[in-house]
């Protein structure tokens, strides 16, 4: 296995572990419970936390993919209702809970991975790394499941803050990486355009800026703009890869092997619905 597809491999299961904070009810609970009783208000707070009481610039560029008017409707409001660290306190609770339900013997799995993941997070470079960074300066909680969260979290983030230098580099929007996704998967745009704050005329807007730049054609993608999706994925998964070096290849097929069934418990379980507008596909 080359170092790219290890990336590619890894954050197939890593993300699903952290996207339980989206979408598991127990997250919802926890946000609740500390006042965040609404999604959004809770999405943005708990997630934005790490990096603290920050405003909606911070977060609108770190993010990196939704309207500014849709950021600026919960943030900085959300800090008005919960502070960072109790924001952090309700994430790793829900997280935590929603993996326990999900996965029999995941405090073994949380146990067994931690001086791996631990190795490859302290390899990793923090330059334009923004998400990356302040996670991985939190303090792990006691709860095992919950600093195995955040563990995948801030290798999640790290990638994540390498994909939106990709596509700052390739002169694209957040926005226009959805219209070039959605393209790609022949997916419905509605759901992105609604989850992430977009109007109908901000896509149409965004369509016309990638057609006139030879990205598409109606509503697919050209052979450019194939290339360039390739490119963007490859260049991801590249800039995700420094870390990984610090593992053997036996220690790469062990964190692997030990992520893949709490993974694979997750994306069967009905927690996760597919699709997302992550873009974070089932494991079969």
């Amino acid at each position: 296995m080359t170092r790219s597809d290890l990336a590619r491999q890894l954050w197939l299961r890593i993300e699903t572990i952290h996207a339980v904070t989206y979408f598991g009810v127990e997250t919802k609970q926890a946000a609740a419970a500390r006042g965040l009783d609404r999604f959004w208000v809770g999405y943005f707070a708990m997630r934005a936390a790490p990096l603290g009481e920050v405003g909606a610039g911070v977060v609108e560029a770190t993010f990196a993919n939704f309207a500014p008017t849709f950021v600026r409707r919960w943030v900085p409001g959300c800090w008005s209702i919960a502070s960072p660290v109790t924001a952090l306190d309700g994430r790793r609770e829900g997280a935590a809970a929603t993996l326990r339900a999900t996965v029999p013997g995941i405090d073994r799995v949380a146990t067994d991975t931690a001086e791996l993941l631990d190795r490859a997070i302290a390899a990793g470079d923090a330059l334009a790394r923004p998400l990356f960074a302040a996670n991985r300066d939190l303090a792990f909680p006691d709860d095992p499941v919950a600093a195995l969260w955040q563990r995948c979290t801030t290798r999640r983030e790290h990638r994540g803050d390498g994909h939106v230098a990709t596509l700052a580099a390739t002169q694209l929007t957040g926005l226009e990486a959805h219209v070039l996704i959605t393209a790609e998967h022949g997916h419905d745009p509605s759901d992105l355009q609604r989850s992430r704050g977009w109007t109908p005329d901000d896509w149409s807007a965004a369509t016309a800026a990638l057609t006139e730049r030879g990205l598409l054609a109606g509503t697919a993608l050209t052979e450019d703009g194939r290339e360039l999706r390739a490119h963007i994925e490859a260049t991801t998964d590249r800039l995700a890869t420094t870390p990984l070096t610090v593992w053997s290849d036996d220690e790469a097929a062990a964190a692997i092997a030990a992520l893949d069934p709490v993974a694979r418990a997750v994306s069967a379980a009905g927690v996760l619905r597919y699709p997302n507008p992550i873009g974070l596909p089932p494991l079969t």
